[in-house]
């Protein structure tokens, strides 16, 4: 990494100047590291020191230094670093105009980018550029033993974009790998920097387990001389779990498509390549952990058109809406749910591979879908959205009513030392509401509010494909 301090103005180069001596009272307050730092990715030697590179937005920078995030002991400091999409190698180009302690010491910025970037981080620029030719078949020698899923020329599924694809000669495939094998482990560890700052709460999987997989998306396409490129556009990790008697869970662990390729369809697609490695591998089902709201939405926008299709749920679908606009639910006391039968719900399982939970949320889509007219039978709707999302709250079939789980003490392993047990009628849920009554129901209403509008837009996406 580069690191240079910037000259500053001689005071008694002027004699008409003259040097005030004093004690500041003022104490270093330190600055925000989002406020001085810049992160690029480049795919160039040439695009390093360019205005026109792409800067990534990080999901917080603060937690890779010391205390309250901030940094210590500087002036006019200002840190550029450029992350390599080929070899994903890190340079970071550090300026500033002086350091002096004001008090809470000077950050070891060195320190800081090592816990940022690892060994990805490469001190001397020259050799920082010089990856870009010596590292150019990386990810096509690490891909090399892994197993192809899929593979798809760009057509209309995926968006085009003129400033990073040319799809007139460009394809994407879908590679897996086992993340226990050296390869698959040692990609990963390159891409571990831009999954600690771009994925929300994440922490870096154990390279060693070989229930792990990566499921890798890769850009083929000829470079000027005609050789063929490989460019790792995304990734998501998944782990597979053992379920009783002998089958698998999977669980989508993290998904990352990086900066310059999102909004384009590459997400989508790697879900739909998940959803068929779970149908043709025949494991129990797929699920997510805590998947954030675009995920979610993005994962229930790829589920609908499925189940749209599938005939096991059609009649239930309709038994459903028909009883909902039998009367003014509205005006009822009880409110039914219009849940799906427990015998949709498994069949939807064991032939899409798509969890109660998902399913559920689902549900709402296709009976909000199967309304006609639906300015007709809104009131009605939102009344058993409102049912639904009361109930969610107080923990009612969401898959852990009335279970608590309590820490005891043990000379095992700390982690492993609980006991699960259902709470009695009547106790308290563990979902905090506000106290007063009020204030409780105007969040209901703000989170049915937001159900229903996120509802409707899903609606209106699928129904436009």
């Amino acid at each position: 990494m580069g690191q240079k301090q910037q000259a500053t103005a001689d005071p008694n180069a002027d004699p008409k100047k003259r040097r005030r001596v004093g004690f500041s009272n003022i104490a270093d307050a330190g600055v925000e590291a989002k406020e001085c730092i810049k992160i690029y990715l480049v795919s160039r030697k040439e695009e390093v020191d360019s205005a026109g590179s792409f800067c990534i937005d990080p999901i917080d920078l603060s937690s890779f230094f010391d205390e309250d995030g901030k940094i210590y002991g500087y002036q006019g400091l200002k840190i550029t670093i450029w992350v390599s999409c080929i070899s994903f190698h890190a340079y970071a180009d550090i300026t500033f105009q002086s350091t002096a302690d004001g008090g809470k010491g000077i950050t070891d910025l060195k320190a800081a980018l090592q816990r940022m970037f690892a060994e990805t981080i490469i001190e001397n620029k020259d050799d920082f550029l010089q990856t870009f030719s010596t590292e150019t078949n990386l990810i096509r020698s690490i891909i090399s033993s892994g197993e192809i899923l899929k593979y798809k020329a760009l057509n209309g599924h995926i968006n085009n974009s003129k400033s990073h694809l040319e799809a007139a000669n460009s394809d994407v495939e879908v590679v897996r790998m086992v993340v226990g094998s050296t390869a698959a482990g040692h990609l990963y560890s390159c891409l571990i920097p831009l999954v600690l700052l771009l994925v929300d709460g994440s922490s870096p999987i154990d390279v060693i387990d070989p229930r792990w997989e990566l499921y890798v998306l890769i850009q083929k396409k000829p470079d000027q001389q005609g050789e063929i490129q490989c460019r790792l556009l995304g990734f998501t990790a998944v782990y597979r779990f053992f379920h009783y008697p002998e089958s698998s869970r999977l669980r989508l662990s993290q998904i990352l498509v990086l900066p310059p390729y999102q909004h384009k369809g590459y997400g989508r697609y790697l879900l739909e390549v998940l959803n068929d490695v779970a149908v043709s591998e025949d494991v129990y089902d797929l699920t997510v952990e805590e998947p954030l709201d675009h995920f979610q939405h993005v994962r229930t926008c790829v589920d609908i058109p499925r189940l749209l299709v599938f005939d096991p749920i059609q009649h239930a679908v309709s038994s459903a809406v028909s009883r909902m606009k039998e009367g003014k639910l509205s005006k009822k006391i009880h409110i039914p749910r219009f849940m799906p039968p427990p015998s949709v719900i498994e069949d939807v399982r064991k032939s899409l591979k798509i969890n109660k939970k998902q399913f559920l949320k689902c549900w709402e889509v296709l009976m909000y879908l199967a309304l006609d007219p639906v300015d007709k039978y809104m009131e009605d709707y939102v009344s058993v959205i409102s049912k639904r999302v009361k109930d969610d709250i107080i923990g009612k079939d969401s898959g852990t009513a009335g279970k608590r789980l309590i820490e005891v003490p043990g000379d095992y392993d700390q982690e492993m030392s609980f006991v699960m047990c259902r709470s009695q009628a009547g106790e308290a849920s563990s979902v905090q509401m506000d106290e007063n009554e009020t204030t409780q129901e105007e969040q209901l209403q703000q989170l049915v509010d937001e159900r229903v509008k996120e509802i409707k837009l899903i609606a209106q996406k699928v129904s436009l494909h």
